[in-house]
């Protein structure tokens, strides 16, 4: 493959990474019945004035497979923290002993674990439209390098037909996340 048809297909494969990157990244948030500290990460506190992580506040263990502990940095953020954690509707109730405060996960319903698949598969076509869309992006900037740049049309279908197998291949990386997804889920 041409160099010019090269860079412009590992540009459009770099986007479509970072679209599996986002989906995965935001399917590990799914509260699926057993204790994950990236459940929180969407969780903002009011820290001095200034909404922050709160991860970057205090520190998320599990005990075990159904607790969270998060033991804050400073006392004075306990009822901040658990305020937040309501707020941010996790389906968690935060209890707290004066310096750490533990969230029960309790189980899935059927119908939690329906309404979960459901926005994985949503999740998952976003991301595909995203990945087509980085494809589209590709095959304009190939029409033009050719056009414009002097790229061969052998060379312009050569990179459209990597950036065909590219597509391909991030499509099942996206598949298998949200298999992968569906079947925790459905884990009892």
């Amino acid at each position: 493959m041409l160099p010019k048809a090269k860079e412009i297909v590992d540009a459009a494969d770099a986007k479509m990474q970072d679209v599996v990157a986002y989906l995965e990244e935001d399917l590990k948030t799914y509260r699926v019945g057993k204790a994950n500290p990236s459940i929180f990460n969407g969780v903002v506190v009011d820290y001095y004035g200034s909404p922050t992580p709160l991860n970057q506040v205090a520190s998320i263990t599990t005990p075990d497979a159904k607790t969270l502990a998060i033991q804050p940095w400073e006392r004075t953020l306990i009822s901040k923290i658990e305020k937040a954690i309501i707020d941010a509707n996790l389906g968690l109730t935060p209890s707290n002993n004066g310096e750490i405060i533990r969230c029960m996960v309790p189980a899935l319903t059927e119908e939690r674990r329906r309404e979960l698949i459901k926005k994985a598969r949503a999740a998952g076509e976003t991301s595909k439209v995203g990945i087509r869309n980085a494809r589209r992006d590709g095959i304009d900037l190939l029409k033009k390098a050719q056009k414009n740049d002097g790229l061969s049309e052998d060379g312009e279908k050569e990179g459209e037909d990597e950036l065909q197998k590219v597509t391909d291949k991030r499509v099942k990386e996206i598949d298998a996340l949200i298999d992968a997804k569906e079947k925790e889920i459905l884990t009892v």
